[in-house]
């Protein structure tokens, strides 16, 4: 007699998944929104229903808090802990922020920054129709929320094959939304065809590095790997596990814009829509230091002596390359993407300098390294937000050149960027600052205190680029000929502009309490 196969129904823990749920559904319902309901009204139902999904999955989140065990979800493919809770906030936070820039309408002519049609060749009759009849890409929202989706699993997987699935559910839309700018249409999508080829490459790599962790563990679980490190740990290095560890690193050092896997970030920021800008250069950031530090500090912690002087290595390369090549850079849109890179950098010193906390896992750095990602995410949505609405013949005025005098004719917008600016450069009083003294303070602690020599030194550097884009604004005069308007953003905009500078202001004379939790949700479940 043949036994029937047995196969045990999976488990699903749903009031913890409740944020990821709620995303997909709303996501779904978005697509639905767009084949059924009127052109006319779909703007303001996306909108409102990206926001009302991001919003209630975040009040899940902190409802999670108040009685918050950590666990192992959806047959242990989830980490349920604390760096879960805390970067999923911080995605869903500025999730919120890149709803806000993609619902803004006006930037000079009452029309959003995306293509009124994205599937028209640019130039051609159907485009011009289009656009005569001031048609909008709302479908953006959708994509958003898939991202958003996809991040939150990115930064929570415990599984490899997940990491790679969410890894595409989260840059397919990226690509898409890269090349849907309105203005500078080839542009943007020759942006969004490279972003796909380069991102493509990264993700075969990161792929070929998961086979390898499985051929040398046996496993496709983060502890899997883990445990195959600890039981060889007598029998010299292994082919596997450090093509392995090569091949991810890449993957996600791609993600988060290190060098030498930078050089899409330029091009990209460039030609994407400025709030696609905005959200991407925050929110991929924050996914991919969350997956690397679960990845890195959880499965590969056994190996830190092979991977801590590599990442030391591309933390010095990012610092050096983004803040010298910014000093030369005439475009804010541009300067703003070497800067991430130096930022990129940053992080890396943190991650780098991390303490192992026992059993192979390392967690002295987590909260630092999300308390830096708050305070480069608030000023950067705001950045990017003021820079929606400088504007001059053509489109936004993106060269710095189109910023002198702005502090005399527009003091209040002039004044935000200068604190934005400021954070950027981590001048003391400002969130910036603080988010600076915690990574170098969590790199000394772990022991590279050469490391947090030169990243002082690049800090120095870095602020050069910062302060002429201030001296710029409030000390030259506007070339003769040129014209730059301030257009009256949206209580969209305004909202993020108004709580990003509210946020840097607080979190650099008050970081206190928001460290204190952050620290106190950095131990990662093995």
């Amino acid at each position: 007699m043949i036994n029937a196969l047995e196969i045990q129904a999976p488990t699903i823990e749903w009031v913890p998944l409740l944020p990821l749920i709620l995303l997909f559904a709303g996501a779904v319902i978005g697509v639905l929104i767009e084949a059924f309901v009127p052109r006319g009204v779909r703007h303001a139902l996306q909108s409102a229903l990206a926001l009302l999904t991001i919003l209630g999955a975040g009040a899940a989140v902190l409802v999670a808090l108040a009685d918050f065990e950590p666990a192992k979800l959806a047959m242990d493919a989830i980490a349920y802990d604390g760096p879960t809770l805390v970067f999923w906030l911080l995605l869903l936070l500025f999730g919120l922020g890149g709803v806000a820039l993609f619902a803004e309408r006006a930037v000079g002519d009452g029309q959003s920054a995306f293509a009124a049609s994205a599937a028209a060749v640019p130039g051609s009759p159907l485009e011009r129709e289009a656009v005569r009849l001031k048609r909008e890409q709302t479908e953006v929202f959708p994509l958003l929320l898939f991202s958003l989706l996809g991040m939150l699993l990115f930064a929570s997987a415990n599984d490899l094959i997940l990491l790679f699935v969410s890894l595409e559910v989260f840059s397919l839309p990226l690509y898409l939304l890269s090349a849907m700018a309105r203005r500078r249409r080839l542009l943007s999508q020759e942006a969004g065809l490279k972003y796909f080829l380069l991102g493509s490459l990264a993700s075969g790599f990161f792929l070929y590095g998961i086979a390898m962790l499985y051929g040398f563990s046996g496993g496709l679980k983060l502890t899997d790997v883990a445990v195959a490190i600890d039981s060889q740990a007598n029998e010299g290095t292994h082919v596997l596990l450090i093509l392995g560890l090569v091949l991810m690193a890449v993957g996600l050092l791609f993600k988060i814009g290190a060098v030498p896997f930078h050089a899409w970030t330029p091009d990209v920021y460039m030609g994407a829509p400025t709030p696609v800008t905005g959200f991407m250069a925050i929110a991929t950031k924050t996914a991919a230091v969350a997956a690397l530090l679960r990845v890195f500090y959880v499965a590969l912690g056994g190996a830190a002596w092979d991977w801590q002087p590599v990442f030391a290595t591309v933390a010095v390369l990012s610092m050096l390359v983004g803040a010298v090549i910014a000093i030369w850079q005439n475009d804010l849109k541009r300067l703003l993407a070497y800067s991430a890179i130096t930022h990129a950098g940053f992080i890396l010193v943190a991650v780098t300098g991390a303490v192992e906390a026992g059993e192979g896992v390392f967690v002295s750095s987590v909260g630092a390294v999300a308390f830096y990602l708050l305070t480069y995410g608030v000023a950067t949505l705001g950045a990017f937000g003021l820079l929606m609405s400088v504007r001059r013949a053509g489109g936004e005025a993106t060269l710095i050149s189109d910023w002198k005098g702005l502090g005399r004719s527009n003091p209040v917008v002039a004044g935000v960027m200068t604190l934005f600016f400021l954070s950027f450069a981590g001048i003391p009083l400002t969130a910036g600052f603080v988010g600076k003294l915690a990574v170098f303070v969590a790199a000394f602690q772990g022991g590279y205190g050469w490391l947090v020599v030169v990243a002082i030194i690049m800090s120095v550097v870095a602020a050069y680029f910062y302060l002429k884009v201030i001296v710029a604004m409030w000390f030259q005069s506007l070339d003769e000929g040129t014209e730059v308007v301030v257009v009256s953003p949206s209580p969209w905009v305004w909202t993020v502009v108004v709580v990003g500078a509210l946020a840097t202001v607080i979190l650099g004379l008050l970081p206190g309490g928001m460290l204190d939790v952050m620290n106190g949700f950095s131990e990662f479940i093995r």
